[in-house]
């Protein structure tokens, strides 16, 4: 199969690569870009591990060809925050220990950031129902959720600030 090129943007940077046609979004990410964050946990959509956004919208990065994703803006868990200077959202997982291995924490930290963005309520039923596509192993939910719901009350997004 001859590859073809797909680039995006990559929080902020332009990434371009030539792939095979049935490359997905995280192996692009991961492998063309070079950034590990984002991980493959089930490989179906259903864990949430490999959550990303992209164009505004969250999407589960196992389950999107990297050539859908051409020409977009895709944020990954490396464009929140640095070790000095945490994202808002970091912080409050931090504050409230809403992980334990890691493994899940980039894609409840993406679509924390996705929802928060898009409005979401600080109200603990509506964070447990919007994050029912993420699956964490290790630290049951009541910690995540306390640390989303903090971010939903503090977090100003970028486009409201």
């Amino acid at each position: 199969m001859k590859p073809i090129q797909v680039s995006m943007t990559i929080n902020g940077q332009a990434q371009r690569a030539d792939v095979d046609t049935r490359t997905l979004l995280l192996d692009f990410i991961r492998d063309a870009a070079k950034l590990t964050g984002t991980k493959r946990g089930c490989n179906e959509g259903k864990c949430g591990a490999c959550t990303v956004i992209c164009d505004g919208l969250a999407v589960k990065s196992c389950n999107m060809l990297a050539a859908t994703a051409d020409g977009c803006s895709v944020e990954t868990v490396e464009g929140l925050g640095t070790l000095k200077q945490l994202h808002p959202i970091q912080e409050a997982f931090h504050k409230h220990h809403g992980l334990q291995c890691g493994f899940c924490t980039a894609g409840f930290l993406m679509i924390a950031k996705n929802l928060i963005d898009q409005g979401l309520s600080p109200d603990h039923d509506d964070i447990r129902h919007a994050i029912h596509g993420n699956i964490c192993r290790c630290t049951g939910y009541q910690k995540i959720v306390e640390a989303i719901s903090e971010a939903a009350q503090t977090y100003l997004p970028a486009a409201a600030e």
